[in-house]
């Protein structure tokens, strides 16, 4: 038998409390309000890109695989010149979430196959869900907290009736957001995968926002607040398992979404006037403005002389010639790493690398 109950044997009612649906109409508010503004910005991929790397080094830190800005942008335009190992794992957080992304917008649905798709691609395997026992989740002393289902037949029979829980409407009469909390805690308590499970249940989360038509786009991260509130994440997932208690836990996931949900609006609002500004004072101060060359400097914190003559069609001399003149004007700060140069973006880089109120 399983160690764990499938999710709808939960009763649903037990979350209609005073305390939870006040939380519940509050970050569907802010939810909503990120929704509008992300869709104000016209080029998305500014938001999923930018933002992307905000999540991947967040939920990855979580891991304690740690880098920096500085080091994550440097790679993002120069993996040959830079042999940061954790670097390079944080992008491949964001290719795995870009994966995921595609698929469910095309389908419409967040399936097992899917999920697999995205921890390959973090872990760089195939191996698929756990065939053998042994997995355990200890704390910070090394005792083991909890055991996770050994058996592969348990693993694949709770994860198919999670996949269920993820895409029947039907099956639980809850909001959205409530279902993802729960769907967030089975994930992790199934702990299908060998490695990643953490990162790979994160990237669920928002794309099951997507899925049901929350965000139009992967923009609600929440890994920053657990970053934050780290010992109260993994506390409440233990209080669940000890002693059924789900509504303390779904009120967090709810004060997650509501909090970075306003802290993403903020940075969006942030990115959407300092678009505008560069816009506006490059068109008023060089003939070769193009709107083409704006999306560039905001979707790459720091660019280099290949992504301008990628994006704008360009030879090397004139995408250099812009730059450099970009670099004069003060939009544009010039870097060296052995003979490559990259070119960073002053007004994102400090929207992105500010630490969030």
């Amino acid at each position: 038998m399983p160690l764990l109950s499938s999710l709808d044997q939960l009763d649903a009612a037990r979350f209609d409390t005073p305390r939870i649906l006040k939380k519940l109409a509050s970050s569907s508010r802010q939810l909503a309000e990120l929704k509008g503004i992300a869709a104000s910005i016209p080029n998305q991929a500014i938001l999923t890109s930018t933002l992307g790397l905000q999540e991947a080094k967040d939920s990855s830190a979580i891991e304690n695989i740690v880098t920096t800005h500085d080091e994550l942008f440097k790679d993002s335009v120069l993996p040959e010149e830079l042999h940061n190992l954790a670097a390079k794992e944080v992008m491949r957080y964001r290719q795995a979430l870009g994966i995921g992304f595609e698929q469910v917008k095309q389908t419409g649905l967040l399936t097992l196959n899917q999920i697999r798709a995205i921890q390959a691609e973090l872990e760089c395997n195939q191996a698929g869900f756990r065939k053998l026992p042994g997995t355990l989740l200890q704390n910070s002393r090394g005792e083991t907290v909890y055991t996770p289902p050994q058996e592969p037949t348990d693993i694949a029979a709770l994860m198919n009736d999670l996949e269920r829980f993820i895409n029947d409407p039907d099956c639980f009469a809850a909001d959205p957001l409530i279902k993802m909390a729960l769907i967030h805690h089975q994930f992790e308590s199934i702990h299908p995968f060998y490695d990643g499970n953490g990162r790979t249940g994160r990237i669920v989360n928002v794309l099951y926002l997507v899925k049901e038509g929350l965000l139009d786009v992967p923009v609600l991260y929440l890994s920053s607040h657990i970053v934050q509130t780290k010992t109260d994440y993994y506390h409440l997932l233990q209080t669940v398992r000890d002693h059924d208690n789900w509504e303390d836990w779904v009120f967090y996931m709810l004060e997650a979404v509501e909090k970075t949900a306003g802290q993403t609006i903020s940075t969006i609002r942030a990115i959407k006037g300092a678009l505008s500004d560069y816009k506006h004072r490059i068109r008023a101060a060089f003939r070769f403005y193009n709107q083409d060359l704006i999306n560039n400097l905001f979707t790459h914190p720091y660019t280099r002389i290949e992504f301008i003559q990628r994006d704008i069609k360009v030879s090397r001399i004139t995408a250099t010639k812009y730059l450099d003149a970009l670099v004069d004007g003060e939009f544009l700060e010039k870097h060296k790493i052995g003979r490559s140069n990259y070119y960073v973006n002053t007004a994102l880089n400090t929207i992105l690398t500010s630490k969030p109120e």
